[in-house]
């Protein structure tokens, strides 16, 4: 993803009711995946990244529940989205679970700009909304997010908050969500918020109601899909605990760095390796946001270029895609990130996003996964240099932990994100992450057209509908 926008105003933290019955194991919610946009539509998503980010232990044991939500993978890795309830009586919806952000959106039956494909809140029929009078919009690179500030019970994966705020939203930006996608719910720190609200899980921890003070992803692979699929099984994102069948050994904890305020899930960027070649990050230039709504890896400028000279035959795009690199697509990119402690491995599949051009000598040429996103994102403290989005995280199991402030992340269970056969199948059997409240995970659904390395179209289209749309951070 690559930059970020706007806060809103600061109010209420909610009351949390109970689940009704905590499960023994946890709710695995899966992920879908969207048609991809067009290829056109690049710039913009660069340029809505930047605009998202442009502002410049032991763990305690709760009285409480954890639940594993399946989530659902959105265009080929392009963005995963979960499932939420809002409403009384409840009404289902998919929004993208974005940690790059703190405020949960969700498109109305109001809004004029929608189409037929996205599912709108209907507020005439549930007897718990509230609206304000407050109308409010979010700006994005690529557009904005107008509509009403409002509250009303939501849910997820069995916790309940009955007034959460929340923008009822009444005009979008044409693109800013794939089909079936409803809107995005926010997983940031309320420092971040726009509506200067408790997030839904920072009140749920607040309120002690959480097993621990966390939640964890794992994020399904299918970047290397020969299809390109509207809907899959994505993973798995889990309230309050970890699953551990989804991931091998010791979960690795980095607190924030020291003297930040939670705001970004932060961590300082220490070494990249890239064809055996270790480049070291100094501090000024490390600060990475860990984003799950952003699909790629943004860098300073100085460090993409030193990363990919190291890439023979490598060289920097230009035009429309100015600021991405290209490279043979017959080489094999072997890429790692470390934030302090262990050297995380990215799988090739994710540093190759398909081919793009054909460069003067006839070589066929492949956009990488780490782009250049400008020298500074914003100014003032706590500004990220980097952001780490989906390109790393498919290649671990992630966690987010509120107290002490901190994200963590261990190796996946073996045959989790293998490459994926001509079906696309990742290599995890769906039952696997089939969570106990019977939720389905769904059959991947293609749409028409080819998808795979070989065809940079398809592909970056599905880039650009992660970077424009659901790069959302405040």
């Amino acid at each position: 993803m690559i930059t970020l926008t706007a806060l809103f105003a600061l109010f209420v933290v909610p009351f949390v009711l109970a689940a009704p019955q905590p499960t023994p194991d946890p709710i695995h919610v899966p992920l879908l995946r969207r048609n991809p946009h067009n290829v056109e539509d690049l710039p913009k998503a660069l340029a809505a990244l930047k605009t998202k980010y442009r502002i410049g232990s032991s763990t305690t044991k709760r009285a409480g529940n954890s639940a594993s939500i399946p989530i659902i993978d959105e265009q080929n890795d392009s963005s995963y989205s979960g499932q939420i309830t809002l409403g009384t009586p409840p009404q289902t919806f998919q929004v993208i679970l974005d940690t790059g952000s703190s405020d949960l959106w969700v498109i109305t039956t109001s809004c004029t700009s929608c189409t037929s494909d996205e599912t709108p809140f209907d507020a005439s029929k549930s007897s718990s909304y509230a609206a304000s009078n407050s109308q409010l919009t979010i700006n994005y690179g690529s557009g904005s997010v107008k509509g009403t500030v409002a509250e009303d019970t939501v849910s997820c994966g069995g916790f309940t908050v009955p007034k959460q705020e929340f923008l009822a939203a009444t005009t979008i930006v044409a693109n800013l969500l794939a089909p079936g996608v409803s809107g995005i719910m926010g997983l940031g720190f309320q420092t971040l918020s726009s509506l200067q609200v408790s997030p839904f899980w920072q009140t749920l921890y607040s309120s002690n109601m959480l097993a621990e003070p966390l939640f964890g992803f794992y994020l399904e692979r299918w970047d290397t899909s020969s299809t390109v699929i509207s809907e899959a099984s994505g993973g798995s994102f889990t309230l309050g605990g970890t699953n551990t069948s989804l991931y091998t050994g010791d979960i690795e904890y980095i607190n924030l760095p020291s003297g930040s305020t939670p705001s970004y899930w932060l961590q300082q960027v220490s070494t990249v390796t890239v064809q055996g070649k270790t480049i070291q990050i100094s501090s000024s230039q490390g600060l990475a946001a860990i984003d799950t709504g952003t699909t790629l890896i943004g860098a300073p400028t100085s460090i993409v270029s030193e990363i990919w000279s190291a890439v023979p035959g490598a060289e920097a795009l230009t035009g429309q895609y100015a600021g991405m690199y290209a490279f043979p697509c017959t080489t094999t990119v072997t890429a790692s990130i470390s934030f302090g402690g262990t050297n995380w491995p990215i799988s090739s599949n994710d540093m190759n996003l398909g081919e793009v051009s054909i460069n003067s000598a006839g070589t066929p040429m492949c956009v990488g996964g780490i782009f250049d996103i400008g020298s500074t994102i914003g100014t003032g403290s706590g500004v990220p240099s980097w952001i780490v989005g989906d390109t790393f995280l498919k290649n671990v199991y992630t966690v987010f932990r509120a107290n002490p402030a901190s994200v963590g992340f261990a190796t996946l269970a073996s045959g989790l994100n293998t490459t994926p056969s001509g079906s696309g199948s990742s290599g995890a059997s769906p039952a696997s992450i089939t969570g106990t409240n019977g939720m389905p995970l769904p059959a991947p659904t293609t749409s028409s057209g080819s998808f795979s390395h070989a065809g940079l179209p398809a592909y970056l289209a599905t880039l650009v509908t992660l970077l424009v749309g659901y790069i959302l951070t405040f």
